[in-house]
């Protein structure tokens, strides 16, 4: 491994000509790396030198004729006019998380605040065809991080990934996603305003992936590692059992991480990776709480927790401020998290202690303070 220190400007087409070598691959260049101590002296060595290192001879030619650096040049200036960072295993910058696992990649290239990059995060990963109770406990997640200011970090995927992201986003956080592409193709093409979203909020995507690389089928398990290996833990909300969260929840443990996963249905094919892992060792995590207990004192230290969510303290047509928030609570207790109930059902509940209009605008008030979310046909959901 190359010593940590400010990586000149000069020697970053050094760097990104390791990755752009053809036949050359990240296990080549690590192993370069380790026998030459840095990329300049990768350059500067004779062709038997680079031969001698059981490399490919394509790719020890088109290091020793200057093939390779030209491409790094061409790479750091197409990056540059982008506007895109690009940090290397010889900056300071690189994140001191990632630099600690097995196959940390050579470089990341970072659109956006690259300070982002090394901030405590947790990642939330899981299937890209969530339920209405997984869409809905990503979004919780998501949020109830944020608060606390934690980073999310995710993969820009559809499903929970994306959902997850947004909702930090929303609530005034920090999200980090990873691409399995190059930076200056966002896929899937749906997330283009969550992306731009991300940015705008002060957080950042990031992919070690050379510009113009396609979303090809392989890359995006190379990816995972970098969304485990970014964080201190993992949660999967769902995924099946050939979900590629599975590959990240393998990777996370591998890499000394946390993992934790949100029970679900046995019925429901989702549940399976979460419950699979609770099985295996992982932490049940049904709040945010159950992650903040678990991240290191050091950290837990430097967060601020947010302020207890309080409920509206008046209920139309009540003189009494305690029986308008009892009122609620009831409301509240009445709904569940996993499956929307229509409002004769919430009524029903309650033993007809309430009227319906008044159960209508305890639950609109509700609706309003993010506690409840109103779906078509007059059912409703609780979220926190």
């Amino acid at each position: 491994m190359p010593e940590v220190a400010t990586s000149p400007v000069a020697a970053l087409p050094l760097w990104l000509g390791l990755i752009l070598t053809p036949g050359l691959g990240q296990r080549g260049a690590h192993h370069l790396l380790e026998h030459f101590r840095g990329p300049e002296a990768i350059y500067a060595a004779s062709l038997t030198e680079l031969e001698s290192c059981r490399i490919k001879a394509e790719a020890a030619q088109h290091l020793h004729d200057g093939r390779s650096a030209a491409l790094g040049a061409t790479e750091a200036e197409r990056a540059r006019a982008l506007g895109y960072s690009i940090i290397t295993q010889g900056d300071r910058a690189y994140p001191e998380l990632l630099r600690e696992i097995f196959d940390p990649p050579l470089l990341l290239y970072v659109q956006g605040r690259v300070e982002a990059v090394d901030q405590f995060g947790v990642a939330v990963v899981g299937t890209r065809h969530p339920t209405v109770y997984g869409r809905l406990m990503a979004e919780r997640m998501g949020r109830d991080l944020a608060s606390w200011g934690v980073t999310v970090i995710s993969g820009l995927a559809r499903g929970i990934d994306a959902i997850s992201q947004k909702a930090c986003v929303e609530s005034n956080g920090h999200t980090v996603a990873v691409l399995g592409t190059g930076l200056d193709i966002i896929y899937p093409s749906e997330n283009r305003g969550l992306a731009e979203a991300i940015l705008k909020s002060g957080g950042a995507l990031v992919s070690e992936f050379p510009l113009g690389t396609i979303p090809a089928a392989q890359n995006f398990p190379i990816r995972n590692r970098v969304i485990s290996g970014l964080a201190l833990g993992v949660l999967v909300v769902e995924g099946g059992e050939y979900s590629g969260s599975r590959i990240t929840a393998r990777m996370a443990l591998e890499q000394n991480r946390d993992v934790y996963a949100i029970p679900g249905m046995a019925t429901q094919k989702q549940a399976w990776l979460p419950n699979m892992l609770i099985k295996q060792g992982a932490k049940l995590a049904t709040e945010v709480a159950d992650i903040i207990d678990e991240l290191p004192s050091s950290v837990r230290a430097r967060l601020v927790p947010p302020p207890a969510p309080t409920l509206l303290t008046r209920a139309p047509g009540s003189g009494d401020a305690q029986e308008g928030a009892a009122a609620q609570q009831a409301v509240l207790n009445a709904l569940r998290v996993d499956e929307a109930c229509h409002v004769d059902e919430i009524v029903d509940r309650l033993e007809n202690k309430l009227p319906a209009p008044e159960v209508l605008t305890l639950l609109f008030d509700l609706e309003l303070g993010g506690q409840v979310r109103q779906f078509p046909g007059k059912k409703y959901l609780r979220v926190s």
